[in-house]
């Protein structure tokens, strides 16, 4: 069974997101709770700030898949709605049947390491 995922929004004024990294490879299996990719949302022009209105996200499988192509890469900003990866139930089915449903996934708010090292305020 092939399964898509698209970029979901994840707050209600979020246009786009960019990828800030990737863990997983093409043509890997990936665990229930494999860490897919980190999200960078930036809601600036959405919403007048003192600060930018910056977040940052994880997104994990939450199905047992093989994650076939990935469709972004680190650095991209990709459009809510697209299509972020492709994944199938099997390794080695092919990718030209049908889609049967988005890859279950979860999205959680993280804080980058590269903020530990900022030290206190």
């Amino acid at each position: 069974m092939l399964l898509n995922l698209t970029l979901a929004r994840i707050n209600p004024q979020m246009r786009n997101a960019l990828v800030s990294a990737i863990f997983a490879e093409a043509d890997t299996a990936m665990a229930v709770g494999g860490k897919l990719l980190d999200l960078t949302v930036d809601l600036s022009e959405a919403a007048a700030h003192d600060c930018p209105p910056i977040g940052h996200f994880r997104v994990v499988v939450r199905d047992k898949v093989w994650l076939r192509r990935l469709g972004v890469a680190a650095g991209d900003m990709v459009e809510v709605g697209a299509e972020v990866a492709l994944f199938s139930t099997e390794p080695d089915e092919p990718l030209d049947g049908p889609i049967a449903r988005q890859v279950r996934t979860a999205v959680v708010s993280i804080v980058p390491q590269t903020a530990w090292d900022e030290g206190p305020l």
